[in-house]
């Protein structure tokens, strides 16, 4: 069955009566807007939207399930790297008529676990036709106390430079599964300073040059300590990208800590000093091999 066959409002009510609400939801899904319960003073309001592309982000070939979890997950990805709590999500599907409803479906039930997996509600979102490939946007709402967020501009000059995981070689099915670090960014800003932070999406090359820019220094990697999976060039680790993992700055003196810390919490994950922050005007190794970046 197409979705030309089953058209908008048949297709909505197939998909939004499985959407669960979270108690703070007073209106969600199938109306003009939701309506959430305010969070308190004391935090930030996080606001995020993401979408991922057939053919850009995943091939026609991939599992919808898959699907579906990713285009969530990207957006967590990037609550992550603020330390913020997710809350609700807004989805929007844009596809051509000729999709599979049992596609779309299993999309849906992807899109529905991973939300569950951080107790996400999705109150609601928009769908649309196009001629061109299918998309998939989504837009997330969430808090962060306003002691403990994180960004990329607070690096300082002496700073070390981690990252969790292990990087490179996510094409071959990581990207579509990966589990976005929100259990760990919230555990680093609750026992440490974190000067700066960001996930790495689209390349340790492309995104550590974007936090050191962001934060006004240079940086200096020590490219034998990088972390990457097994299979793997060193090359691929920095340009492949779709990696998901936190890339953070700290305070030197807080490092030996860190990682004793780190191994006691979570023994699973590895977590590897890669570098340094130091002075713009004494950048060295600033040449790293290019992540992905769109329309280039």
């Amino acid at each position: 069955m197409k979705l030309r066959q089953v058209g908008e409002d048949r297709l909505l009510d197939q998909l939004l009566r499985r959407l669960p609400f979270g108690k703070t939801v007073a209106l969600g899904a199938g109306d003009d807007c939701a309506l959430v319960a305010a969070p308190a003073r004391r935090n930030f309001l996080v606001l995020k939207t993401d979408c991922i592309v057939e053919g850009i982000h995943f091939l026609p070939r991939a599992s919808a399930l898959d699907v579906g979890w990713k285009a969530m997950m990207r957006p967590l990805s990037d609550f992550a790297a603020t330390s913020a709590l997710p809350q609700f999500a807004l989805v929007t599907l844009i596809a051509s008529k000729e999709t599979e409803v049992g596609w779309v479906r299993k999309c849906y039930h992807g899109l529905r676990k991973a939300a569950a997996r951080f107790k996400v509600s999705i109150v609601g979102g928009e769908t649309s036709s196009t001629p061109g490939p299918l998309s998939i946007s989504v837009s997330v709402v969430g808090f962060v106390e306003k002691n403990r967020w994180a960004s990329r501009r607070g690096g300082k000059v002496g700073d070390d430079l981690f990252v969790t995981g292990r990087l490179g070689g996510a094409i071959e099915r990581k990207h579509l599964q990966f589990v976005p670090r929100i259990v760990e960014s919230r555990w680093l800003t609750k026992n440490f300073s974190i000067h700066a932070m960001m996930d790495l999406s689209d390349g340790l090359g492309v995104d550590l040059p974007r936090l050191a820019r962001a934060s006004k220094v240079g940086f200096e990697i020590e490219i034998e300590c990088l972390p990457f999976n097994r299979g793997v060039k060193i090359g691929n680790a920095i340009a492949d990208g779709e990696d998901y993992e936190l890339l953070f700055a700290i305070s030197r003196r807080q490092s030996k800590r860190l990682e004793r810390s780190w191994r006691k919490k979570f023994p699973r994950l590895l977590l590897t000093r890669i570098g340094s922050l130091i002075p713009q005007s004494a950048v060295r190794n600033s040449q790293l091999p290019g992540g992905y970046v769109h329309f280039q």
